[in-house]
């Protein structure tokens, strides 16, 4: 097979050269090349990419398929355990993978045709509830992250990110998310998770009408996995006129497929929301976003 060239998008350059080493972006043409030569892969079409992954359309045997690269760090590594496990199951089925790389062979999906296309806001939320159920109810396993040790470090991290924020009401909010999350730790669930389950990341499929791609897997509460579908598609929450009712319509809609506490799963939602606080605390905001805050104040009034 003839060496195939590999140019990468400007988009995923900037974006690997924004949180990655410089080395690892110098590298990865290279390795594409590679990877193409290891498994006898033809190219079938324009690079595609992510925030940290390119993929690369391909053809083995015949058979379509995607070639994943991305850097193998804690985000990203067990994303090929989590696939193996869960087997094609409401998701994109690994066919080949690469342990000293991270080289992932998945099967080739409609990258155009992503749920977030879908005119119909609740059957798209329908559509990600009914996927995200039949991911959670696989047992995690023992070699991944856990969810207890995220959420003690959210905890714990949590007085530290206090005091960079300026606003003393969002200062209280952030401890009280904290306090919930707390509370929580006892039981932390023992599902295998995906972590980012929202709409851009389920895409058309042919073995199925649609799958779920990109697990950032992880073991825990089914529950801490609904706010991805919760604050994606905001415009269109906003434009209801009722946030808060939009909010736990959408809240409802996925306990009930999970079958999952209402108020157990707003706890974890709350997680979420702090999660996202301190990350955004981390890169240097001095505020909460109002699209947490939001959330935060729908699933809590759930206790009132």
């Amino acid at each position: 097979m003839l060496p195939q060239v590999i140019t990468l998008p400007e988009a995923l350059v900037e974006s690997l050269r924004d949180n990655f080493p410089e080395e690892w972006l110098a590298g990865l043409p290279g390795l594409a090349e590679r990877m193409l030569g290891h498994w006898q892969l033809s190219m079938d079409g324009k690079p595609m990419h992510g925030m940290a992954s390119l993929v690369l359309p391909v053809v083995r045997d015949g058979v379509r398929a995607a070639l994943k690269l991305q850097p193998v760090d804690w985000e990203h590594e067990s994303e090929p355990v989590g696939l193996k496990i869960w087997d094609g199951d409401g998701i994109v089925r690994l066919l080949d993978h690469d342990q000293d790389t991270g080289a992932m062979l998945l099967e080739r999906l409609d990258e155009n045709r992503p749920l977030s296309t879908m005119p119909d806001d609740f059957a798209a939320t329908e559509i990600l509830a009914e996927l995200l159920a039949r991911l959670t109810k696989v047992p995690g396993p023992s070699n991944i992250r856990h969810l207890k040790d995220i959420a003690a470090e959210m905890v714990a991290d949590t007085p530290s990110a206090v005091t960079k924020l300026s606003n003393p009401d969002e200062q209280r909010l952030l401890r009280d998310w904290a306090a919930r999350v707390e509370d929580l730790l006892s039981e932390p669930g023992d599902r295998l998770l995906h972590w980012d389950l929202q709409y851009d990341n389920v895409l058309a499929a042919d073995r199925e009408p649609w799958l779920a791609i990109d697990p950032k897997p992880l073991v825990g509460d089914p529950g801490f996995d609904i706010m991805p579908a919760l604050d994606n598609r905001w415009d269109e929450m906003v434009a209801t006129g009722d946030v808060t009712k939009a909010v736990l319509k959408r809240f409802d809609l996925m306990t009930e497929a999970l079958g999952i506490d209402r108020e157990r799963a707003a706890g974890w939602t709350l997680g979420r929301a702090l999660q996202n606080s301190l990350w955004d605390v981390e890169d240097g905001e001095d505020a909460l976003q109002p699209m947490q805050i939001a959330i935060a104040e729908a699933v809590t009034s759930l206790r009132k």
